[in-house]
């Protein structure tokens, strides 16, 4: 019976040991999931705030650049 009994203990123990490393992952990936969609909140509001620039650029723009205008490339 002290056979079984030692036996049993040492599996809920294994168990135990299991479980707090699970529960170490799952808020380690909770906290790595927070900061990542924390970032790509950043990101979307740049690319926004770019594309607004985009737009207004080139509803800023005379047409296409005169002669007296040399491309960027120049």
């Amino acid at each position: 019976m002290s056979d079984e009994l030692a036996r049993l203990r040492s599996e809920v123990e294994e168990l135990q040991g299991q479980l707090a490393f699970q529960d170490d992952s799952i808020a380690a990936l909770n906290d790595a999931l927070s900061a990542q969609q924390q970032e790509i909140l950043l990101l979307r509001k740049q690319v926004e705030l770019l594309a607004k620039r985009l737009k207004d650029q080139h509803s800023d723009s005379d047409g296409p650049a005169t002669e007296q205008e040399r491309p960027p490339h120049y």
